[in-house]
């Protein structure tokens, strides 16, 4: 600390500290700044120093399971190249059974699981009936394994032989994906219109707005844009729990390759569906890490996307 020529102190910032004068000169490269912005040399050396670690590792990996005593096994029982150009068209053909299945799932759960995300927000005592409903249903069949509820209704709803019932093993399917996911997806309903300032529901009823009015065009818009990536990663997880239809004998994806697979005395074809999932799935997942990123930017007031 010095003494000015007017008696005050003038505090120097200490050492290392970045200047906050405009027209001062950039950090030099390599400097405590650059490093922890990842920029300059000292970024394109961690990129560097980040693929080659990820070689090395995946390549000792590979050589470690290559060389090991049971590859030609493994490889002749999972990786058979004869069975797999077999197989792999024949998946794909019946694997439009799994994507209408859940395509039309899709589509009640955001319906159902909007309808009761809404009767459990609503508010006061008259409505506490509703409320015990919404939350009796989410915590039945969040309780209740898929697998479960898939058994139960495809083999128990057709059993009962109503006139009029449907019995249609990919139907009740369909109804049971709905039953479980829209008990999922009404949590995260919720968690976004709960999300919403309450001082939003308070401005839109002052301007003249009922209750259900200020919900509609106030709370829900909001809501559904904050969820929409733990919206999509429970679609992805739906869209694979697709495959468990084929325990009611529905001829699907993983039905085929289970046919396939008994009749070669080979589990090839489960690697195919693997795969078919992968290329589907991937890159909604990467699209979803992309929405949450920019969501995170523009609640941080960072770049414009």
């Amino acid at each position: 600390m010095t003494k000015g020529s007017g008696g005050t102190s003038n505090l120097e910032p200490p050492l290392g500290t970045p200047s906050l004068d405009p027209g001062a000169p950039p950090p030099p490269h390599g400097s405590r700044r650059s490093r922890i912005l990842g920029g300059g040399d000292a970024g394109a050396r961690n990129v560097w120093i980040a693929v080659a670690s990820t070689l090395v590792f995946f390549g000792v990996v590979a050589v470690l399971i290559v060389n090991s005593p049971g590859w030609p096994e493994i490889k002749n029982t999972f990786f058979n190249e004869r069975v797999f150009r077999e197989s792999f068209p024949k998946i794909v053909r019946q694997f439009g059974t799994n994507i209408f299945i859940f395509i039309v799932a899709e589509v009640f759960v955001l319906i159902v699981a909007l309808f009761f995300a809404v009767l459990r927000s609503l508010p006061g005592p008259v409505f506490a009936p509703l409320r015990i409903l919404a939350i009796a249903y989410t915590d039945i069949f969040r309780g209740i394994p898929t697998i479960l509820v898939i058994s139960l209704l495809g083999f128990g709803m057709p059993a009962l032989q109503l006139q009029g019932l449907p019995k249609s093993e990919v139907f009740w399917a369909i109804v049971a994906l709905v039953l479980v996911y829209s008990a999922y997806v009404t949590e995260v309903y919720r968690a976004g219109i709960e999300s919403v300032h309450p001082s939003q529901t308070a401005a839109a009823r002052s301007l003249g707005l009922s209750r259900m009015q200020s919900m509609r065009h106030v709370v829900l818009p909001q809501a559904v844009r904050r969820v929409v990536p733990p919206l999509l990663n429970d679609f992805i997880g739906l869209q694979k729990d697709s495959a468990l239809v084929a325990f009611l004998g529905v001829v699907e994806a993983l039905q085929t390759a289970n046919i396939i697979s008994a009749a070669e005395f080979n589990y090839t074809p489960f690697v195919s569906l693997a795969l078919v999932y992968l290329v589907i799935t991937i890159p909604q997942t990467r699209f979803v890490d992309w929405l949450i990123e920019r969501d995170r930017q523009r609640r941080q007031g960072g770049t414009t996307v």
